[in-house]
């Protein structure tokens, strides 16, 4: 194993990854470098860490890890840059393949040039599996939509589902002046949130396209959140705010979310792009 770390950067609508390919080379352990590198003053600076495996249940295997070092579940964003590495680097010519995460498997397909389709399967809304201790307002199972929560000594309202991630989407006058440095790590980190939660804060812009802020759990604001915007489309759907397919404003750029019926997948379509490669010494 060399002393060298070889990696490199990648960012999919301005939310950055570094990526470590762990079937070209051998890798040290991940788990106490993942905050090393991702830091951005003192490492290479990212919001999330992918690291590349072999599968045996699917063609790749995607390890996550979010810049405080935690492992998680999944990454719509990420699995973009993360299929574009895998052609890039020649691990596959595949037009489509599948990626094996915590969440489950994942199928992205290749949309032309620096774009890329991914079928983010069925969103899950039964509270309990989201998961949230908060329940709609007949106190049953069904989904958590526009539900009060006391949080910072005010009521915000939140509507939760997973997109194999938990998501609180909080609609707001304007994501611009949202106090998402405020109420994101309130609400990521309040009692409601067994596993934490990803906060959105979002205001549709006509019935075709939505503004999206997010306060991602263990990094703090991102520039995109992908599984954040398909919680986003999912929601907004549901309350019959959007249409099916809409377009997700994001401060990193946009995304296109389409979700058909309610027995369907939700598929997100958006850009991945290579930065830089680089090593990094491991001490």
């Amino acid at each position: 194993m060399s002393d060298q770390l070889t990696f490199t950067k990648m960012h999919g609508a301005g939310n950055d990854f570094v990526v470590l390919d762990g079937i070209a080379n051998e890798l040290p352990p991940i788990e106490p470098l993942a905050s090393k590198l991702c830091d951005r003053h003192f490492g290479i600076g990212a919001d999330q860490l992918l690291v590349v495996r072999n599968s045996r249940a699917a063609d790749f295997r995607m390890e996550i890890f979010n810049a405080d070092g935690s492992q998680v579940e999944m990454c719509a964003n990420g699995i973009r840059a993360f299929y574009k590495f895998l052609r890039d680097r020649g691990h596959t010519r595949a037009d489509q393949i599948s990626v094996e995460t915590l969440s489950g498997i994942v199928h992205p397909a290749w949309a032309g040039p620096g774009r890329i389709t991914v079928d983010m399967g069925l969103p899950v809304l039964a509270p309990a599996k989201v998961p949230t201790s908060l329940r709609n307002g007949d106190g049953g199972d069904g989904p958590v939509l526009d539900v009060p929560l006391e949080v910072e000594g005010e009521t915000v309202r939140v509507s939760c589902v997973s997109m194999g991630n938990p998501h609180a989407v909080v609609y707001v006058d304007d994501p611009d002046r949202a106090p998402v440095e405020r109420l994101g790590p309130a609400i990521e980190n309040h009692p409601a949130f067994p596993n934490r939660v990803n906060v959105e804060f979002v205001t549709p812009l006509s019935r075709s396209r939505i503004s999206q802020r997010t306060w991602e759990r263990g990094t703090g604001e991102t520039l995109a959140c992908g599984s954040g915007a398909c919680a986003v489309a999912v929601v907004s759907m549901l309350r019959n705010l959007v249409d099916r397919s809409v377009t997700i404003e994001l401060r990193g750029g946009e995304l296109q979310l389409r979700w058909d019926s309610e027995a369907d997948s939700v598929f997100m379509t958006g850009p991945a792009a290579e930065v830089f490669t680089g090593s990094y010494p491991i001490d």
